[in-house]
């Protein structure tokens, strides 16, 4: 093969891989959502960050469960203000407690799947349940089309469904220089850097719901990489029903 030929056969396969977008499924059976509500200033947060990063090798990721760091904002009066933190992520810490009968937040908080939890209860890719198929695919002008199917588990019970888009930054390091953990280099995977949501609508008239969420261009918080998380609720409650997810770059 001549230099020409080569360079034309190299760029015809980038030309076809950005025709494709990406795109990245669930499965019918449930997919774990595990959260972790956390904060730079919290001294009990870096074991429990270390627990969920580990998660990043292990083969059930992204096909049996979808892991999230959420950072909230309570402890940024306290000597460190978290650049990760948001005050809509300390909103769903909670109203997570609100479901659980408190009005009482702490980190570091573990949740699976809607339910206060601890990773020593049960593995984090149990599985349970005909969910259904929940489907992303990501076009080059970064748009979501988000396509989900309800499975067995859910016929007969008639309610509108949401779609929730999250981008995850890895590889993310801060040099803490106050509160709790003042001195340390704390290290962050799957931290949620952008979240939002979209009432699904029927697509054709048949069982398949769509939504579509655009995602901003995957940078800052000096992230090595990045991934996104998909998952679906019923309107108005916080529990996941179906999720996906998978690395960007």
């Amino acid at each position: 093969m001549t230099k020409t030929s080569a360079m034309i056969a190299f760029l015809l396969t980038i030309a076809g891989a950005a025709a494709n977008p990406a795109k990245f499924s669930s499965g019918i059976a449930q997919v774990a959502v595990i959260e972790l509500y956390s904060s730079e200033g919290c001294s009990s947060c870096p074991p429990a960050e270390k627990w969920l990063g580990e998660l990043r090798d292990k083969p059930g990721l992204w096909k049996d469960f979808v892991p999230m760091e959420f950072h909230v904002t309570f402890w940024n009066g306290l000597g460190w203000n978290d650049r990760l933190s948001k005050p809509e992520f300390t909103e769903r810490e909670y109203a997570y407690a609100s479901t659980w009968g408190t009005k009482r937040v702490y980190t570091p908080c573990f949740v699976r799947n809607g339910d206060e939890w601890r990773p020593k209860d049960a593995s984090a890719d149990a599985r349970s349940g005909m969910a259904g198929e929940l489907t992303v695919s990501i076009g080059d002008d970064r748009v979501c089309g988000i396509r989900f199917i309800p499975g067995k588990d859910l016929e007969g019970a008639p309610a509108m469904y949401v779609a929730h888009l999250a981008l995850l930054g890895g590889g993310i390091a801060s040099k803490v220089t106050g509160g709790e953990n003042n001195g340390a280099t704390l290290k962050h995977e799957f931290a949620v850097l952008w979240l939002k949501e979209e009432t699904f609508l029927p697509e054709n008239q048949g069982p398949t719901l769509f939504a579509s969420i655009p995602m901003p261009k995957p940078e800052g918080e000096g992230a090595a990489r990045f991934a996104m998380a998909a998952w679906v609720t019923r309107y108005g409650e916080l529990e996941p029903i179906q999720a996906t997810g998978g690395w960007l770059h």
